[in-house]
């Protein structure tokens, strides 16, 4: 007689409300044995609460919501034929992936903020591999946080992030593509697959341009960081930042008034609602799990600094694996890795776990890896951990090799 015992196994998995029981059954337990009085459980929950509500304070207003009208904006207004031509799986490699990461790049977002983004383009048509080459390089291409990795931590380091992110982009996308190319092609051929309804649009390719172009200057310039006078025009732009977000808004409400139907609005409001439902309630989540377990730069979670500071002193394999993996579990709110790292290595932390980490740290966290599970499914995202994992790990080998 057959064991029937994976086949009972994955019947169960495949009912949601199964899989809801085992999570809630999951929530129970860890209640129920987690040893609440104990002062460092303590200190890591009062983390997990106040770092989800300095998220709330610092990125729901001025990141998250941006990106989930521009995510919204891309599924309703931006035209699909044009996505899959240049970020398509049958679109030129060198085009697709120089787009993805370039568009990713001049974002300069966080893991969470892209999230939205990467939704809204993988949504309408871009094949894994771009979309996923998007997803890497929001977070890990950031001109000014490279710069403040090289002026801080050293410019042998800033270099070497600056390489590694860039190669990374490219190697991540194309690897995503060759692992899930056959599963892609039939997602971007099923129509089913995109909601959006084909509309006669009454106005030109420069009119959605402008309109998608003003909303991305906003979410740019309204998270727009100070240099600390290391950079003096970006320090200027930094002054005068109010003013184009000014600038950039005018624009938006100029183009809604003038160049879209009431029809095509009320179907951008639904988008973006749709966006926000689905992703913020697992962003939360994944922000009080980091807090609970890392917390905040500079205090004591249940799993302090020091303790990651004490495994990452030698360029061995394993210092280097085990920095690749805490950054892919961590949260970096935008340039905060520079000081993060600063601290890291003033602990006796190595040189190549510390590229290790900044290659991983700002590309990947906890919060953002719920949601691309939910994009993407288990599958899809382990590899994409494994890929990101790997590849810091071997290159922070490497530069410690070089340097050391």
């Amino acid at each position: 007689m057959s064991d029937d015992r994976p086949n009972l196994i994955a019947r169960f998995w495949a009912d949601a409300r199964n899989r809801r029981l085992t999570l809630m059954a999951g929530v129970f337990l860890i209640a129920f044995f987690m040893p609440w009085s104990a002062p460092r459980v303590r200190a890591a929950v009062s983390e997990a609460v106040l770092m989800l509500g300095e998220y709330a304070r610092e990125h729901v207003l001025l990141c998250l919501i941006p990106a989930f009208f521009i995510a919204g904006a891309i599924t309703v207004f931006l035209n699909q034929q044009s996505v899959i031509r240049y970020l398509g799986p049958e679109a030129p490699k060198i085009v697709a992936y120089s787009v993805a990461s370039v568009s990713g790049a001049i974002l300069a977002v966080c893991s969470c903020t892209v999230l939205p983004l990467f939704k809204g383009i993988y949504k309408k048509g871009a094949g894994l591999g771009p979309a996923v080459s998007f997803l890497y390089s929001g977070p890990a291409i950031n001109v000014l946080a490279i710069i403040l990795t090289a002026r801080v931590l050293g410019l042998q380091l800033g270099i070497a992030r600056a390489v590694g992110a860039v190669v990374f982009a490219f190697v991540i996308g194309l690897a995503m593509q060759l692992l899930f190319l056959r599963e892609d092609r039939e997602r971007t051929t099923n129509a089913d697959m995109f909601r959006v309804s084909d509309r006669d649009e009454s106005r030109g390719l420069g009119q959605t341009v402008v309109f998608m172009a003003s909303m991305i200057g906003i979410l740019v310039f309204m998270n727009w960081a100070p240099a600390d006078g290391s950079v003096a025009w970006w320090d200027a732009l930094y002054r005068w930042r109010w003013v184009v977000v000014a600038g950039f808004a005018a624009l938006v409400v100029y183009s809604t008034v003038r160049w879209f139907s009431a029809a095509e609005l009320s179907d951008w409001v639904r988008a973006t609602r749709d966006f926000a439902v689905q992703i913020l309630p697992l962003l939360f989540a994944g922000v009080l799990v980091a807090g609970f377990l890392l917390g905040r730069p500079g205090r004591t979670a249940l799993i302090p600094e020091a303790w990651i500071a004490g495994l990452v002193g030698t360029n061995s394999f394993g210092s280097n694996l085990i920095a690749s993996a805490a950054g892919a579990l961590m949260y970096f709110a935008t340039l905060t890795e520079v000081p993060i790292m600063q601290g890291l290595i003033g602990a006796g932390m190595n040189q190549g776990p510390a590229l290790a980490l900044l290659l991983a740290g700002p590309s990947l966290s906890l919060p953002a890896l719920l949601v691309i599970w939910g994009e993407l499914g288990a599958k899809k995202t382990a590899a994409y951990v494994v890929l990101v994992v790997a590849l810091s790990t071997a290159a922070g080998m490497i530069y410690g090799n070089l340097v050391g």
